[in-house]
């Protein structure tokens, strides 16, 4: 028995039912229509990520409070970079020059490489194209990172000893991605205009794929790929868990004074996984006051369990002992517990003129 099979406008003759199942096969490797639409505006807009700014560092302190800022493009190094440079200059820092990253060289080439590649699965409408233009964004991705983390690191750590400021163990590489307190300076690193198209690109491409594979669910090979490649979206989620205090070298989001006092340290971590980190309650409370802290609904604030050192607890559920024999770093004077037969132990072994409180209380107390 013959079968005439219609497919995307072309006819053609098969044998038997094993024909059809052929064809069938065919079919599921092709991309759909929209898909090709959708990963072509994608590329374009990797094109113009060329002409924005790809990554921007920014630095805060009390003598620059409207902050310092650096660009860094895919070939070039932009902003306050005399100014920073100046103020590396006093820890011992090399001096930032587009001259020193060879990088710069190669990132056109390497763009357009990528642009090409996705012009694949645009052009031929095959899958396996687009699997492959997918992998690579990934590696590139990864290995962008991996380059920026290398001279952050190269930068902060390899310090002049003969510099004027020089703080034994003390390193000023920034951020890979988010807030970090160095010194007296705040700097936060995050994606500019540039990065977020690339980031937009790579992320409607995985989509795309992962749509493709979903519209041709019946294959189980199909479906294990997507179970398999589920997991990579979860590297793009916000960590919401506290940070380790780093004593001696954390400095106090408020005051600016390093933690050193491992009986007491705060942290408030924002919906979005920002820490800011605090050597005194008091110090802590101020800031949330000023900043927009409260109308953070997913945010932590927590603190530091006086008789266990670095175990943090949820500041409603800890129990809290004012007392001024024990004199806290910014003389709040306030130290949380687990429960209150353990701020009572405290208590008895101060003497009298403490009291014991609950959160709400030591809020009113500054």
């Amino acid at each position: 028995m013959f079968h005439i099979i219609h497919s995307q406008g072309r006819a053609g003759i098969w044998r038997g039912p094993t024909g059809v199942k052929r064809l069938e096969l065919t079919a599921m490797k092709r991309l759909h229509p929209a898909t090709r639409i959708l990963l072509l505006l994608g590329l374009i807009a990797m094109a113009f990520a060329w002409s924005q700014p790809a990554w921007e560092i920014r630095l805060w302190a009390p003598q620059y409070p409207e902050g310092l800022a650096m660009q860094i493009w895919l070939d070039n190094i932009t902003g306050d970079v005399d100014v920073i440079n100046g103020l590396n200059h006093y820890i011992g820092m090399r001096e930032i020059e587009v001259e020193t990253f060879p990088e710069f060289k190669l990132m056109k080439g390497l763009l357009i490489g990528l642009i090409a590649i996705g012009l694949l699965p645009v052009i031929t409408g095959r899958r396996p194209f687009l699997w492959i233009f997918v992998t690579i964004l990934f590696l590139a991705a990864f290995a962008g990172l991996a380059d920026y983390w290398y001279w952050s690191r190269e930068f902060g750590h390899n310090l002049n000893p003969k510099a004027a400021i020089s703080v034994p163990g003390m390193t000023y590489d920034p951020p890979l991605i988010g807030y970090k307190a160095i010194l007296n300076f705040v700097a936060l690193s995050t994606p500019a205009i540039g990065g977020y198209l690339l980031i937009g690109a790579g992320a409607l491409s995985t989509v795309l794929l992962l749509w493709e594979i979903w519209r041709n669910r019946k294959s189980k090979g199909n479906l294990a790929s997507l179970v398999a490649f589920t997991p990579l979206f979860l590297l793009a989620g916000c960590d919401t868990s506290p940070q380790p205090i780093d004593y001696g070298k954390d400095e106090c989001a408020e005051c600016n004074m390093t933690l050193v006092d491992q009986k007491y340290g705060d942290e408030y971590i924002t919906g979005k996984g920002k820490v800011f980190k605090f050597d005194d309650v008091n110090c802590m409370i101020e800031y949330i006051r000023r900043e927009p802290a409260k109308s953070d609904t997913k945010g932590k604030l927590l603190v530091i369990d006086f008789n266990t050192p670095k175990q943090f607890l949820e500041v409603e559920r800890a129990v809290y002992l004012h007392h001024k024999k024990l004199r806290s770093p910014m003389r709040g004077d306030v130290a949380a517990f687990q429960n209150r037969s353990a701020a009572e132990a405290v208590m008895a072994k101060l003497g009298e003129g403490g009291r014991i409180l609950t959160w709400e209380e030591v809020q009113k107390l500054f």
